[in-house]
């Protein structure tokens, strides 16, 4: 079916803007409302003008936040100038001595020497904390409120009566191990002998080598374990070494032996060189330590962290495959010796942890529920410390000490908005604060 051809649309009359209407005007043409659209138009171009050249004449330092954005390079100016001036007081104290920190230090960040690092934590530091150690160039302890009132317990410590057991405990990624390592640089800045456990969960599992033992036929040594302990509680005590003597003597073999009132530096080289006399070394250790404290040449910290581990189940087995339990482990029957309060001399330090523990639920964080009634009952009488998330001053400078370093890099980590979604994120825990702010 065929129609009368379309006849074309006649074009509606354009009014423009050009030389004809202004001579000074543009000549670009302007649909729509005519006059008042130019006007709108002239109006709008002038304010912009106006507000660049404001922004430029600014002053960096006085720059606000508004509701009109700046240049992408100068908020980025602003904020780097910012970070490296107002935020370094809060996040950080010049007072870099354990043993002076108070109440005004609290949510401070104090620094800790590398070489210090290197000689008081051979071992113990969370992997991920050594990793940002690495990046920063620096290791930064934050000054929290557990640790403030251990350091306050153990400064008013009667070291004549028996050792007084302080059990860290809360919820997982709360910061009981770091609080752990600021009251450990506190006794070794003291000249405090310490023992320190990094992790007794690493004694009942993923065992690399289990021994019957030389000496109890009912247990098993695990000489590999107790070869790497001796090698860094060398590093960490050395200057003691020397000057703490033996008070028995110790038979190796039917060549080898101690003799009493050898330094105990020698008990610990002939478990380093002779890895089957490990595990025996460690129990002679930790004998003569807990034995000697109380005559008051040395102060003896010992730090546990994960004691939960010494009671509940392994995942290592027998030849017949029937389950090892913990107290047939050398290296745990000795350490659960040395955590009974029946020496004087100094303090038992502990922590309790989800990370790595057996057969427990992963939201279980009270005494009762990750040591059980053998657990608790043995440790018990002790003094908890709850280790809670972050309050809202350490969540700012722990903020501000990743901004300072550069560890957040997002635009928005420097703005109101950024920060409570980190908070809301994280619900101030300051391991899923550390991830979040790891990826960013």
């Amino acid at each position: 079916m065929t129609g009368a051809p379309r006849q074309p649309r006649a074009e509606r009359p354009r009014k423009s803007v050009g030389p004809e209407a202004s001579p000074g005007a543009s000549t670009h043409r302007v649909r729509g409302r005519g006059p008042q659209m130019r006007v709108q138009a002239r109006t709008m171009l002038k304010g912009m003008t106006r507000l660049i050249s404001r922004v430029h004449k600014l002053d960096p330092g006085r720059l606000l936040h508004t509701g009109t954005q700046a240049p992408q390079n100068l908020t980025a100016q602003l904020d780097d100038q910012v970070s490296s001036e107002r935020p370094r007081a809060i996040s950080r104290t010049s007072e870099n001595d354990p043993a002076k920190h108070e109440l005004r230090h609290e949510g401070q960040h104090y620094n800790i020497p590398l070489p210090d690092v290197k000689a008081v934590f051979p071992q113990g530091l969370p992997p991920r904390y050594v990793k940002q150690v690495k990046t920063f160039n620096e290791a930064c302890l934050m000054v929290r409120k557990p640790a403030l009132e251990l350091l306050q317990h153990l400064k008013n410590t009667n070291f004549a009566h028996p050792a007084v057991r302080y059990v860290l405990y809360g919820e997982k990624g709360t910061g009981k191990t770091l609080s752990l390592c600021h009251i450990i640089h506190f006794c070794a800045k003291q000249d405090w002998l310490v023992l320190h456990i990094p992790d007794a969960h690493l004694w009942v599992k993923n065992c690399r080598e289990l021994l019957q033992s030389t000496y109890n036929k009912q247990r098993f040594d695990q000489p590999l374990e107790a070869s790497i302990w001796l090698k860094n509680f060398k590093t960490a005590n050395e200057r003691f070494l020397s000057q703490i003597k033996t008070q028995e003597k110790y038979v190796w073999n039917k060549r080898e032996s101690t003799e009493q009132g050898s330094p105990l530096g020698e008990v610990v080289e002939q478990g380093m060189t002779r890895v089957r006399s490990a595990t025996d070394a460690v129990g002679i250790v930790l004998k003569e330590l807990k034995r000697q404290s109380s005559l008051g040449t040395f102060r003896l910290l010992v730090a546990v962290d994960g004691v939960n581990a010494l009671w509940g189940r392994t995942t290592l087995k027998k030849e017949d495959k029937s389950p090892i339990a913990p107290e047939e482990l050398a290296l745990i029957y000795n350490l659960r010796k040395v955590v009974r309060n029946d020496w004087n001399g100094g303090a038992i330090v502990l922590t309790l942890s989800q990370t790595g523990s057996l057969f427990k639920p992963r939201k279980a964080y009270l005494p009762q529920e990750l040591l059980g009634k053998e657990g608790f009952d043995a440790l018990d009488p002790f003094i908890p410390i709850l280790v809670s998330n972050y309050n809202p001053k350490e969540f700012e400078s722990c903020l501000q000490y990743y901004l300072e370093n550069s560890w957040l890099q997002h635009e928005k980590a420097h703005t109101e908005e950024g920060k409570r979604e980190l908070l809301f994120l994280s619900n101030s825990n300051p391991g899923q604060l550390e991830r979040l702010c790891a990826c960013l």
